[in-house]
């Protein structure tokens, strides 16, 4: 039992034997550092129940707490906060009974628990993924990551939008101006070579637009009736009717994008279970579009076009089809979505990652399943982020304006080098191991600092800023755990290192008890992290846990310069498993950590 459900279950037996009532909640907080004490309960929420002093109220439960759980030992109360101290062999008990665990904190999933499926990622095919598609998979992996540790089994998926106008913008440009290249003869990954032609396509478009508006046009007309749009769109059209010429290109076209994809999802380090893909998925959603037809979910206006009524739900109209029967995005999620289910039956929720600008569409995608009748629609989570920026500003993909992924990885080694070797930290090493390590640094600075920012916020990214071996950063984090393990290296070189069991008897130094009670917060922070979709709840807590590590090693002998055996054991063993439990979380992250540093 844990420690605070050991108080919650006391602090109701002393409410209902003192005050002759019942308490339904007990509310907990972190002692505040002036104070002593290790635990604190609010006990302002108690005056809903029983009116009277705090402080004496405080006083009263204070005084049963010691009197009856062995793990008390002393409190004080201040205002309206009961801080309590926690005897020594509570936190050495717990020690003892975790310390072989490489897995600590860490939930195998259940079989009999429904499944959650994460989709991340989910690019368009006529682009290279670019700084924002970076945030999106480092949270949807992450989030993925953190629900299955908290104990359920997880898909990781995506959606590929390997459909659309935007589609038939890249592939009329190249049929146009592409005089038959390939990755291959230019020497190119298929995704920026397809995206170079979608940028192509937008400069192409802006000079139509300008010759139109000079012929007397309005801009709106101009931009509607420019040529090569409505080339665009007639071969949109044509995909959909099953135009082999047409159907032939896009499939090539994809395939090169898709080679790119892989090569940058593995520099990355993610990966998915399953792939879905518009040009599927869309077919399914139009066959329940007739369907909420017949059933009064959706109507048909007098162009044809199909839509949804959702005014009395307090949002606005949401079109399904177009007039000429070709499908939008709504209807290819819908499809997507039952799909899913259809494949994957234990599924019992999806969290879709998908940046803040689709809230909306959410919103109206979660509501139209429910209209059409499916139960598990309640349990469907947009993961909403904000937009990631560069001191540069905004990034704009159909004017190339964007932060190519592969590029910023790649950047981010350099950076990593440029900097270890000003600090002259790496001397050491080899170049191969260097070259790695450089990676490692260079990918987990770019990883954390995007990661410990909760998901809402929108970041500004600054990658010097990323790469610095002091503060809440990535870098900091695996010098530590780099630290640790050189430790452990040296103290299995020693022979007065014991592994046995901690005496119960030990006394306790205020910075080891500090480090036992971060330690013991792990599995709770993975719940909260999991139930928040939050990865930045692990990356501040693992911050917070390498920062109580630093001040324990800077101020306490371990190997050397004690002569304490058992306090030699002890700490030896403390720094092995906060070692784990930073290997542990920052693995929640999809960050590496380098044995050596």
């Amino acid at each position: 039992m844990s420690l605070q459900l050991t108080l919650t279950q006391a602090v109701k037996q002393a409410f209902n034997t003192v005050y002759k009532a019942n308490l339904e909640t007990v509310e907990f907080q972190a002692t505040r550092k002036e104070f002593a004490g290790d635990i604190t309960i609010v006990v302002f929420p108690m005056l809903r129940v029983v009116k009277g002093n705090p402080v004496q109220i405080g006083e009263a439960i204070g005084a049963f707490l010691v009197e009856n759980v062995e793990e008390v030992k002393a409190f004080n109360v201040v205002k309206g906060f009961l801080n309590v101290e926690i005897n020594d062999a509570h936190y050495i008990t717990f020690f003892n009974s975790v310390k072989a665990e490489d897995q600590f904190g860490l939930k195998t999933p259940k079989p009999e628990e429904n499944s959650v499926m994460v989709e991340y990622s989910s690019p368009n095919t006529n682009k290279p993924l670019h700084l924002g598609h970076i945030r999106n998979n480092l949270l949807g992996y992450s989030v993925a990551e953190i629900v299955k540790a908290s104990g359920k089994k997880v898909y990781k998926t995506q959606i590929i939008n390997d459909r659309g106008i935007h589609i038939c913008k890249s592939m009329l440009a190249w049929q146009r101006y592409g005089n038959s290249e390939t990755p291959e003869s230019t020497g190119l990954k298929g995704d920026k070579l397809v995206g170079n032609y979608y940028v192509k396509f937008d400069q192409e478009y802006k000079k139509e637009i300008a010759v139109l508006i000079a012929e007397g046009k309005t801009e709106d007309e101009a931009k509607k009736q420019a040529p090569i749009l409505i080339e665009a769109q007639q071969m949109l059209q044509k995909w959909e009717a099953g135009d082999k010429e047409v159907v032939a290109l896009w499939k090539t076209m994809n395939q090169w994008v898709y080679a790119g994809f892989d090569v940058t999802y593995k520099n990355l380090g993610v990966d998915f279970d399953t792939l879905y893909y518009e040009s599927e998925t869309y077919l399914l959603g139009k066959e329940f579009v007739d369907e909420g037809l017949k059933t009064g979910v959706f109507f048909k206006k007098e162009d044809g076009s199909v839509w949804c009524d959702l005014t009395d739900d307090g949002l606005d109209e949401k079109i399904v089809l177009r007039s000429d029967g070709t499908a939008v995005y709504m209807t290819q999620d819908i499809g997507t979505a039952i799909q899913r289910i259809k494949d994957f039956p234990d599924v019992g929720g999806m969290v879709y990652t998908v940046g803040n600008e689709q809230d909306y569409h959410f919103q109206v995608l979660f509501l139209i399943l429910k209209k059409l009748g499916f139960d598990w629609a309640k349990n469907l989570f947009h993961l909403s982020y904000g937009m990631v920026d560069l001191p540069s500003g905004k990034m704009k993909s159909r004017e190339g304006t964007v932060v190519d992924a592969d590029d910023l990885i790649a950047d981010m080694t350099t950076t990593a080098q440029e900097i270890s070797e000003e600090l002259g930290k790496l001397d050491v090493y080899n170049d191969q191991e260097k070259s790695e390590l450089y990676k490692t640094i260079g990918l987990g600075a770019l990883k954390y600092y995007i990661l410990k920012v909760d998901p809402k916020k929108r970041i500004l990214f600054d990658p010097k800023e990323s790469i610095d071996f002091q503060g809440n950063t990535g870098p900091f984090i695996q010098y530590t755990y780099a630290r640790i393990q050189s430790i452990l290296r040296k103290a299995e070189k020693s022979s007065n290192v014991s592994l046995n069991a901690v005496d119960n008897s030990i006394v306790l130094h205020e910075k080891e008890k500090t480090l036992l009670k971060q330690l013991q917060l792990f599995p709770e922070v993975i719940q909260n992290a999991a139930d928040n979709h939050s990865p930045a709840l692990i990356a501040n807590y693992t911050y917070d846990l390498v920062k109580d590590y630093n001040s324990f090693f800077q101020n306490l002998p371990i190997v050397m310069g004690n002569d304490d055996e058992n306090s030699i054991a002890f700490r030896v063993q403390l720094s092995k498993s906060v070692g784990n439990t930073i290997k542990n979380a920052f693995k929640l992250l999809g960050i590496a950590v380098p044995e050596r540093m």
